[in-house]
């Protein structure tokens, strides 16, 4: 009896372990070594040393062009209102 109960105690404290998936990173440096693997401060893109011919550059995008907008008249002012809560107009 007792060994039985060992041995379910060491399966159960194990299985956590197998039920475990191996890291995606691991899986993709294994699929292409040239895929970048971080990104330094001023925005480099940083590969692995098993990558022996680096991907070209990106192409940066042209800058964006400044949008004509074409300017509305100004609204014509409300008439002034007086009275009790600014419930009447001024009819001048």
């Amino acid at each position: 009896m007792t060994i039985k109960r060992v041995a379910l105690v060491v399966l159960l404290m194990t299985s956590p372990a197998f039920a475990q998936a191996p890291p995606k990173s691991a899986s993709k440096a294994a699929a292409n070594p040239c895929a970048p693997i971080g990104q330094t401060a001023k925005g480099e893109l940083v590969y692995s040393m098993k990558c022996e011919r680096l991907p070209a550059p990106p192409v940066p995008a042209p800058p964006p062009q400044a949008e004509v907008k074409e300017t509305a008249p100004p609204p014509e002012p409300e008439p002034a209102r007086g009275g009790i809560f600014g419930w009447s107009y001024d009819r001048r």
